[in-house]
């Protein structure tokens, strides 16, 4: 067995180098080893070709907004969709080749292969061993897809295969609407295509608002057929594949598979820990460390599937690397929680989902876009903004948002529930006419309304004027 090495990083996605660029700071004695492609899920398959792609079919859909605004000649254009992917390639490998040169240059320290822990201090790398006093796993996750639905063939899509295609449709389901289906769905509906989507639950996005799900349900359903409620079937028919759920049937070219994504944990050996798996295979991991249990093994990034997001998982790896290599373990302040899904109108959750708060000590804060100034004039003006605060202290808990560039307002969010703001915190602070923004006034206005200890003496209780365009 080799010498004794400070630590082996498994996986090269966003989390391993994240660790990795805290150990190469600390020691030189490391590995970092990667199974498959190198380059992160988020620059391969994720979130770089897929806003690729929405933007393309966004830029498309404006079209119809042309003729209101005084502009002829709209109903012209096409979307020539085996040119749209290739520009969607050649962003993807440029991101890709960025995400590669964190490892150029590692010489011996970097090894392409399959890693299998042989206990909390050795790994086994195609059949060398070596010996670690720590070990970081950051594997990361993939697709899920029902066993019996790969009989499907190249006709079964997931985001791994998805940008790879000459060409779609043009009939096509999408099963699953979190927040890579509702994407998905609606970027390739905007393109052209006839989208047929369909999804077990009741919810969108990863919404938990009634009210925002229902109106997020109907902006989708001006774009493609939405099926909620019943789980999907699938089997071979004459012409294509028929997707049936519940009392709705529908035939298609090919089946985007959306359904959440499961870690990349099979073959790894995590049962050499001697540490409890749960139905999962998982062990449990503690998210201000990233460590299991007391043992010198970190689990960081969508392999723990605490919160499979880019920022998320370069905070673990962070973490991961900079504990690793400590005498103990450091317990740091995670972030806020901030998701956003980028449909149009941009779809966010801020904070903890309103359905985990308290609703008897919980106000809720509400604006619509529909006549909102500035989305007026952009023809935007569609979805709802959501804030909750506690009852007694007017502290802003959270958001949960459809609204036009609510990518925007999701991050001001987020830093005023970080900060602990009030509700008459932010309504002191400065709001420039006429914005996006300003809607975030109106629900914050809407929300102080509710709040018992009303403020009375500074410009947090500026009312409104009553006036659409000018409040």
């Amino acid at each position: 067995m080799p010498q004794p090495l400070d630590t082996i990083i498994i996986g090269a996605g966003t989390a391993g180098l994240a660790a990795l660029r805290e150990v190469r700071k600390r020691t030189d004695r490391y590995l970092i080893v990667n199974e498959g492609p190198w380059g992160t899920t988020c620059a391969r398959v994720g979130c770089m070709p897929s806003k690729a792609l929405i933007e393309a079919a966004n830029a498309f859909h404006r079209r119809h907004t042309f003729e209101e605004f005084g502009l002829r000649g709209a109903s012209g254009l096409t979307a020539d969709l085996p040119a749209v992917l290739p520009r969607v390639r050649a962003l993807r490998d440029d991101f890709v080749a960025g995400a590669t040169q964190a490892t150029n240059g590692l010489g011996s320290a970097q090894r392409s292969g399959r890693a299998t822990l042989l206990g909390p201090r050795a790994v086994d790398i195609d059949g060398t061993a070596y010996s670690s006093r720590s070990i970081i796993i950051a594997t990361g996750s993939r697709p899920r897809v029902p066993d019996e639905w790969l009989a499907f063939g190249d006709r079964m899509l997931t985001t791994d295969t998805l940008f790879e295609q000459p060409s779609l449709g043009p009939r096509v389901a999408v099963i699953g609407m979190g927040p890579i289906g509702v994407e998905l769905s609606q970027s390739l509906a905007r393109l052209g295509l006839q989208v047929a989507a369909f999804t077990t639950g009741h919810t969108l996005a990863g919404l938990s608002d009634p009210t925002l799900n229902a109106e997020l349900a109907a902006l989708l359903k001006q774009d493609m057929v939405l099926h909620m409620g019943a789980e999907a079937q699938l089997r071979e028919v004459p012409g294509g594949i028929e997707v049936a759920s519940g009392a709705n049937r529908v035939v298609v070219d090919q089946v985007i598979a959306a359904m959440g994504r499961v870690p990349n944990i099979e073959h790894l050996g995590l049962e050499t820990l001697g540490v409890p798996l749960d139905a999962r295979g998982l062990p449990t991991v503690d998210p201000q460390t990233q460590q299991i249990g007391d043992l010198p093994v970190f689990l960081a990034g969508d392999a723990n599937t605490h919160t499979p997001l880019l920022h998320e998982s370069a905070d673990e790896g962070h973490i991961a690397g900079l504990n690793a290599l400590a005498p103990r373990p450091t317990r740091f302040r995670r972030r806020s929680l901030l998701s956003i899904v980028f449909a149009d109108p941009n779809v966010a959750v801020v904070g903890p989902r309103v359905t985990d708060m308290n609703p008897h000590s919980t106000i809720t804060g509400t604006a619509s876009y529909a006549n909102q100034g500035r989305a007026r004039t952009a023809q935007r003006n569609q979805g709802r903004l959501c804030v909750y605060a506690d009852h007694t202290s007017g502290r802003l808990l959270g958001a949960e948002l459809c609204a036009p560039d609510g990518e925007h307002l999701a991050h001001l969010l987020a830093l005023a529930v970080q900060q602990q703001l009030t509700v008459h915190d932010l309504l002191g602070m400065p709001f420039y006419h006429p914005t996006l923004e300003e809607g975030l006034r109106t629900a914050l206005r809407d929300a102080a309304r509710q709040l018992p200890n009303a403020r009375t003496s500074d410009l947090a209780a500026c009312p409104a004027l009553g006036v659409p365009a000018l409040d």
